[in-house]
């Protein structure tokens, strides 16, 4: 019988890679709580409470990865800024 072994990382992130990627996951996750927010305003009765659970999710999911980025030192509101250029580049 073969044991379970974890898998090595090939390639080790740097701190920069993964500052990046904490900023790419708030920015998700502040689109995934709006899209959450506008499908609980148009939900029928059946499903509310699952859109109120997508809601609340994503919104302690956001709390973390903010609380994440301001002990890294990563300023909040650079990401806001951020998020900002990228509407406008889209549209």
């Amino acid at each position: 019988m073969e044991e379970y072994k974890k898998e090595e990382k090939i390639i080790e992130r740097n701190e920069f890679q993964k500052e990046s990627d904490l900023i790419k996951m708030i920015i998700q996750t502040k689109d995934e709580l709006k899209n959450a927010n506008k499908n609980y305003e148009f939900a029928d009765s059946d499903l509310i409470d699952y859109y109120i659970y997508q809601v609340k999710a994503n919104q302690a999911k956001l709390d973390y990865l903010i609380k994440i980025a301001k002990s890294k030192g990563i300023n909040v509101d650079f990401i806001k800024d951020l998020e900002f250029r990228n509407l406008e580049e889209a549209g």
